[in-house]
């Protein structure tokens, strides 16, 4: 490949296995056992382009029986994974991560076409897929047990525990469509090389990455069965995935709608959920209001505002919201919006319909209830301009839904009070940001809000997973982050040997 080719699904030659061709339009495979076969309905659904809208390609529309055999077939395959040595996985994965680089220019297209990303984020996102695995192989080697004693307590003076950590077995990972070449590996990668299998489904909007990825690490010598991947609609796969026995862990990426709902079909799994967040840019008096103004810009635009970390309100102190407001009318002028392949474009279509019609509605319910529009406010196909409200009331619904657009609502408070109070208000705690010089007002802030992450003088970004993240309330479960998300595919087993000599058998 010579350059990015807009709205068009190349794969290479040597991979070609993963679909059909017919007429010169591709039909996608499901990967299953390590074979690549079609749907037994002998029906698929189309993939669209977000900013043409036109059909580039067909998946599998995988159906029940084909995720059951996805289960069947990873659950036959955990003696291949966990009687390989870790060494020999992670040189898997390091030849996958290899693989990625030699494929990047492959991956950067369909990340192009198929999500509508921006050509410089589509090139972060690999880039950070592949500092990823290699922080994960690190992390790997610190899977240890541990050694304790019982001499400590009186009813385990002779004896002694380890403890160790084992694979559940199978792990189920359904990741979302705005990161779908980072979030399956950020996944993906901690499982395997934990021991487990893996039964995967990625997003219907943006199913031909995951595809190619898996094709990737069949390329670099996984084990047949270790990694299943099957398209389709989330109320038939990812449910059998969700709520088959056979699973130990599911690892959900996606809406607090959907979310809410694993707990009662799973049943007794490990659960680890990253959900819905409502970012909110708290910016005190004493403020660099030139580096808010900046952070805030990019922590709303970025990925056209579609990240569950993106700051989707500002909080801001009733004594300086002139000032930093006209900061960011003169930043969101500036900021490109285009087509995705065109340089300098920083924001792009959102994903769908569905999701331009809500932003749309969020905006429009904002100005007919007192916002004031500063800049942007109209669509262009699925371009959503980057758009700045002011004055928002706290009746708007853009001041308490997920908004997954480039929209920033600016709600202007009386003191860092009342700002941690609307913060707190909120149904979802995953991140926040507090812009302020004084020390104190940070760490009482940071304590105070009900979040998973406090980002101060900067915008929430959990890039690669350096720092651990995840939300409280209806923003999750557990965390996700570098040996955090090994711990949430593993078990703790402890085995306690008795040293009383009477006891103690020796063979010869």
């Amino acid at each position: 490949m010579a350059s990015i080719k807009p709205d068009e699904i190349i794969i290479p030659e040597e991979f070609r296995d993963i679909y059909d061709e017919e007429n010169g339009f591709k039909r996608f495979r499901l990967f299953i056992g390590g074979k690549w076969v079609k749907p037994k309905s002998g029906k698929y659904f189309s993939v669209k382009s977000p900013s043409t809208r036109k059909v580039l390609a067909e998946a599998a529309l995988g159906s029940r029986d084909e995720a059951l055999q996805a289960i069947s077939e990873a659950a036959s395959s955990q003696n291949k994974i966990r009687n390989l040595a870790a060494i020999d996985r992670i040189e898997i994965l390091e030849e996958a991560s290899r693989l990625i680089a030699k494929y990047e220019e492959y991956l950067v297209n369909i990340l192009v076409s198929e999500a509508g990303k921006p050509i410089n984020y589509a090139k972060g996102e690999v880039k950070a897929t592949r500092e990823r695995m290699k922080l994960t192989l690190e992390e790997a080697r610190k899977i240890y047990g541990e050694y304790i004693p019982g001499d400590w307590v009186d009813d385990t003076r002779n004896k002694f525990a380890i403890v160790l950590r084992q694979p559940v077995g199978i792990v189920a990972t359904i990741t979302p469509f705005n990161y779908p070449l980072f979030s399956p590996i950020a996944k993906i990668a901690p499982a395997i090389v934990s021991g487990n299998c893996v039964v995967h489904k990625p997003a219907s909007d943006t199913p031909i990455i995951s595809l190619l990825l898996a094709r990737i690490l069949q390329a670099a010598g996984l084990p047949d069965g270790v990694l299943n991947v099957v398209t389709g609609p989330g109320g038939e796969v990812g449910d059998t995935f969700i709520s088959d026995p056979r699973v130990g862990a599911v690892s959900f990426t996606g809406s607090t709608d959907v979310g809410s709902k694993i707990p009662a079909k799973a049943g007794m799994k490990k659960l680890h959920l990253e959900l819905g967040g409502k970012a909110a840019a708290i910016v005190l008096e004493d403020a660099d209001l030139e580096l808010a103004a900046e952070k805030i810009t990019l922590g709303v635009i970025k990925n056209s505002g579609q990240r569950c970390d993106a700051i989707s309100r500002a909080l801001v102190i009733e004594s300086i919201a002139d000032e930093l407001v006209e900061k960011l009318r003169e930043r969101f002028m500036m900021v490109k919006f285009g087509y995705p392949w065109e340089g300098g474009v920083q924001v792009g279509p959102l994903i769908n319909e569905r999701a331009l019609n809500h932003v749309t509605e969020l905006v429009e319910d904002a100005l007919k209830k007192g916002a004031i529009l500063l800049t942007g406010g109209k669509a262009h196909g699925l371009i959503y301009e980057p758009t700045l409200l002011d004055h928002v009331p706290l009746e708007a619904r853009i001041a308490w839904e997920e908004t997954f657009g480039p929209v920033l609502p600016v709600i202007r408070v009386k003191d860092e009070e009342e700002a941690i109070e609307v913060s707190n208000r909120s149904n979802f705690g995953l991140d926040s940001a507090v812009f302020t010089n004084s020390f104190y007002r940070m760490w009482r802030i940071a304590k105070a809000l009900q979040v998973g992450t406090v980002s101060v003088n900067d915008a929430p970004a959990h890039g690669v997973g350096n720092f651990p993240f995840g939300g409280v309330k209806d923003s999750g479960m557990g965390r996700e982050g570098l040996g955090y998300s090994i711990d949430e595919m593993t078990v703790i087993k402890t085995i306690s040997i008795n040293l009383e000599p009477i006891r103690i058998k020796r063979t010869s």
